[in-house]
């Protein structure tokens, strides 16, 4: 690590469900507002932006920024599926913290149509053609969407190889939905029960039902991220800091293993968290609040494994055990998460980077981590890319 990179503001708006947003880049320029406002620097300051998004025409960047401000800077926009957002988080720590500069933008917002997630380019190959081969011949189903199958069947591999029940998956959604009533940014801050999840429509029999999965939703959040010498110059909160912070993308053991766990980026996100937790010296059990990639609730499940909250095989102990929520082990997507926050997929990586910059200084009120002092926050895109991002509080 070079220059300590700190988090001087972050910003969100409220997340909604598709037709009911505001247009991307209104959405966009409010979240930046936020974002300023709550690092107290004009946009003047800003040497470079990374702005994320998946769904857009090139330079929506652009389109979003230039009614906070034309000052010519580099504005880089980024598309990396689900983990876009922590993308242009990283590539803005990584100009940060090598001296490149001293003071940058991450930006990351979506407005998504509703219905499940297709193709936007039906000419040409897929960069899920490898991904969607193994599918066929792990799971089958072809009548079920995509992604309901990738990590559905991820799913039903944990239960077949370790007994996981299916109710299992339903705590981890109950849970979700307990802690997203206390989020006003949330998309559904309504309470579930296990049997209201169980009892939901199926989307695959013995598998998954309808609750388990986050729903399409439209959003924006930003963070405004220095060194510490430019904040401390300027005056600026130094109270979050990003300690380590990895990206990792495919092995071939995605593919060469025949296991839809792999599939789906265990193996990026258990080498992303080990190089984070070498780079910061740190483990597992020293994390006090996560915020994971919880595009459905098994993938939940899968990734306290893979980030080593729990052992391999574990992961149902650790969810009926209450060690993923308050009074546990460690506080899991006291936001809500994917499943109840809603998941735009440029917004997804910077919202969660709110989320634990409040929790960290102590201001995420009803959600509050007590004592919270180490955070973790996993992003996941597949075709792939993964980032794990380690923040500390002063």
């Amino acid at each position: 690590m070079g220059h300590k990179v700190i988090v001087a503001g972050v910003g969100m708006v409220p997340f909604t469900k598709p037709g009911a947003s505001e247009p991307y880049h209104v959405m966009g320029e409010k979240a930046v507002h936020q974002a300023l406002a709550d690092a107290r620097v004009e946009y003047p300051m800003i040497q470079q932006a990374y702005v994320g998004y998946v769904y857009g025409d090139s330079t929506c960047g652009q389109r979003a920024l230039y009614p906070v401000g034309m000052s010519g800077i580099p504005i880089i926009n980024v598309n990396n599926n689900c983990s876009t957002g922590s993308t242009a988080l990283f590539l803005a720590r990584q100009a940060v913290e090598s001296g490149a500069v001293d003071c940058v933008l991450a930006l990351g917002f979506e407005q998504m149509a509703a219905g499940a997630i297709k193709a936007q380019f039906e000419d040409r190959p897929t960069p899920f053609e490898a991904f969607d081969r193994a599918t066929a011949e792990l799971v089958g189903h072809p009548e079920i969407p995509l992604a309901i199958r990738y990590f559905g069947g991820a799913g039903k591999a944990h239960m077949d190889k370790y007994g996981t029940r299916l109710d299992t998956f339903a705590h981890i959604r109950a849970k979700a939905s307990r802690h997203a009533a206390n989020n006003p940014l949330a998309l559904f801050r309504k309470e579930v029960s296990v049997d209201d999840v169980m009892s939901a429509p199926t989307v695959w029999p013995g598998v998954m039902t309808r609750l388990m999965a986050c729903p399409p939703t439209c959003g924006a959040a930003a963070a405004v991220i220095c060194s510490e010498a430019f904040a401390r110059k300027h005056g600026l909160d130094t109270r979050v800091s990003i300690r380590a912070q990895s990206m990792s993308t495919d092995f071939p053991s995605t593919f060469e293993s025949h296991d839809m766990m792999r599939l789906v980026g265990f193996d990026m996100a258990r080498d992303a968290a080990q190089k984070v937790y070498a780079q910061a010296g740190i483990g597992p059990d020293d994390v006090d609040v996560v915020e994971l990639h919880d595009c459905f609730a098994q993938n939940e499940l899968l990734t306290y494994e893979a980030l080593g909250l729990c052992p391999v095989g574990g992961a149902e102990k650790f969810v009926l055990d209450g060690d993923n929520t308050y009074g546990g082990k460690v506080v899991t997507n006291p936001s809500g998460g994917l499943l109840s926050k809603g998941h735009p997929l440029g917004a997804t990586g910077l919202a969660q980077c709110f989320e634990l910059t409040h929790q960290l200084r102590g201001t995420a009120d009803q959600r509050q981590v007590e004592g919270a002092r180490v955070a973790l926050q996993h992003n996941l895109g597949l075709g792939g890319a993964c980032v794990v991002t380690l923040y500390q509080a002063a």
